[in-house]
């Protein structure tokens, strides 16, 4: 990660999350030191950068928009925008296989050209967050489309520490 960054030219932000797929973790890091660390779903398809694999895209990222500020735990977002309705409120037909977006979103940006930035790997342009989900009990297995998935505790608890601009590396 470090090679990468210096490589690149990023400079290293005071607050990391380091996403390790295969483990489904997620460990905070602040100023060099592990405050926590969160179990998490990622996709059901394996990793993958391109365009419309649905895998959980691998790299250096930041997080570009913070997203639901003040928003009730299990509120429902749809195209970005908070519906209302929290995930409970759904009938079965409307949720039916679905991974909801709820609580919270942190929208994800590539910092990687040609590996998760720009053309057929964009992660910003694939809707890649990190948010909270209807199922809490489904997090820690595989599920979903690309992103990662939080507890709705959760992921209340880290949007409220982390920044737009901090570094998010996802691993195998």
């Amino acid at each position: 990660m470090n090679k990468t960054r210096t490589a690149l030219g990023i400079k290293p932000s005071d607050r990391l999350l380091v996403a390790r797929t295969g483990q489904s973790l997620l460990q905070f890091w602040e100023q060099g030191t592990l405050v926590k660390s969160y179990v998490i779903s990622t996709s059901k398809a394996p990793p993958s950068n391109a365009s419309g694999s649905l895998g959980t895209p691998l790299g250096v990222h930041e997080i570009a928009e913070r997203i639901g500020a003040h928003q009730p735990p299990g509120v429902v977002f749809k195209a970005r925008v908070p519906t209302g309705r929290h995930c409970s409120e759904l009938s079965d037909e409307e949720v039916a296989g679905r991974c909801l977006i709820t609580s919270r979103i942190l929208w994800l940006r590539g910092l990687e050209p040609g590996i998760n930035a720009g053309g057929d790997v964009d992660t910003h342009r694939r809707y890649i967050y990190l948010h909270g989900t209807q199922d809490d009990g489904r997090i820690g297995q595989p599920w979903g489309s690309g992103c990662l998935l939080l507890r709705n505790a959760d992921i209340i608890e880290l949007f409220d520490r982390v920044r737009t601009g901090d570094q998010v590396w996802i691993t195998a």
